[in-house]
């Protein structure tokens, strides 16, 4: 794409002179110079276009008194294939991709509506308030950041259909993509609080929860900002190409490295967790009034795999190249409506709430 913009720009100067019969024509992949009425002009497929095992293919065009004529052939035959497999290619991947998009536009959209209505439930009744409701609303925000977020980032990368994505780079789409990745940071990070403040809840029977929430908010919030604020400095200084959105690059490890580690961090303490519940339902001194609370406890813990968001360990495990069609599909799809999920469990559905 960097070629062929290169090439455009030189076509683009060399357009300014005039000539008599067919001018200088940029077609969107070759240059065809000027001609004369009558003249046949050809030029080779490009080479970033050309497969491997083709020979060479002239393209050949005639200057008409109507102008330029149509290409003797078109580039998806001349430079690829010998039929229309390439086109129908493209046409089922934009298919894709738009259904795509409907997906977790319609998932993140129900999350924000759900989660506006969960923290204004929490706010209004001023009983329910307590350090475990305010690390609820903490993670509910994250979530609607997220949410829009990810409906900024399209309008702004993919608004207009024209526009070519690999190459547009521009501070607006810059600081979409930085607020994003932000927000992402700090949804991981809340949901780690999540599982350590009920980690602590377990294994602490007396705690001074008024400075634990500061700890947690110091987590959620301060450790997103120094990540993302390291990351963009950096991308301004090394890697200062495109939208920032390129995931093959060696920066987006440093995103990429807190997300992982805060997800392995849920999983143990989701397991030890697990683990705690699961002796004391067991224990002999447990007395029958215990007993049938430790067992809704033990089936409550179910409900901490969306809000621990231990489906991306399976995700995690796993390069991005294996399984890309079926992964996206699930990955968007649970991650959209994770906030919607988090909020119907832990809002909705809260007996203290009822």
């Amino acid at each position: 794409v960097l070629l062929l913009l290169e090439r455009e720009n030189k076509c683009k100067l060399k357009m300014k002179t005039t000539a008599v019969g067919c001018a200088m024509e940029w077609d969107g992949v070759s240059c065809w110079p000027a001609a004369s009425v009558g003249e046949s002009t050809s030029v080779h497929c490009p080479l970033p276009l050309l497969k491997p095992d083709n020979p060479p293919v002239l393209i050949t065009r005639n200057c008409t008194m109507q102008g330029w004529s149509k290409p003797s052939l078109p580039y998806y035959i001349a430079c690829y294939y010998e039929d229309y497999v390439e086109e129908e290619a493209t046409g089922n991947e934009q298919s894709y991709f738009d259904t795509l998009m409907l997906i977790y536009s319609v998932g993140y959209g129900a999350s924000l509506a759900a989660l506006f209505i969960a923290i204004l439930v929490f706010c209004c009744f001023r009983k329910l308030l307590c350090t475990r409701t305010y690390i609820h609303i903490n993670l509910f925000s994250t979530f609607i950041l997220r949410s829009l977020a990810v409906f900024i980032k399209d309008a702004v990368l993919f608004a207009d259909k024209n526009v070519d994505h690999c190459t547009v780079s521009t501070p607006k789409c810059k600081a979409a993509v930085t607020f994003f990745q932000y927000c992402v940071l700090a949804n991981f990070f809340w949901l780690l609080v999540e599982s350590l403040y009920l980690q602590t809840l377990l294994v602490f029977t007396f705690t001074h929860k008024r400075t634990l929430f500061w700890v947690y908010a110091v987590i959620g919030w301060g450790t997103p900002s120094v990540t993302i604020v390291i990351w963009a400095l950096l991308k301004n200084q090394f890697d200062n190409e495109g939208c920032w959105d390129n995931l093959d690059s060696g920066l987006w490890w440093i995103i990429k490295t807190p997300i992982l580690l805060s997800i392995f961090i849920n999983f143990v303490i989701f397991m030890n967790i697990s683990r705690i519940i699961v002796q004391k339902t067991k224990a002999p001194h447990v007395n029958q009034s215990e007993g049938p609370s430790y067992k809704r406890l033990l089936r409550s813990t179910l409900l901490l795999v969306p809000l621990f968001g231990l489906h991306y360990v399976v995700f995690a495990l796993f390069p991005d190249s294996v399984g890309t069609g079926p992964r996206l599909y699930l990955e968007l799809l649970l991650g959209s409506f994770q906030g919607f999920i988090v909020a119907l469990l832990y809002c909705f559905l809260n007996g203290e709430v009822s």
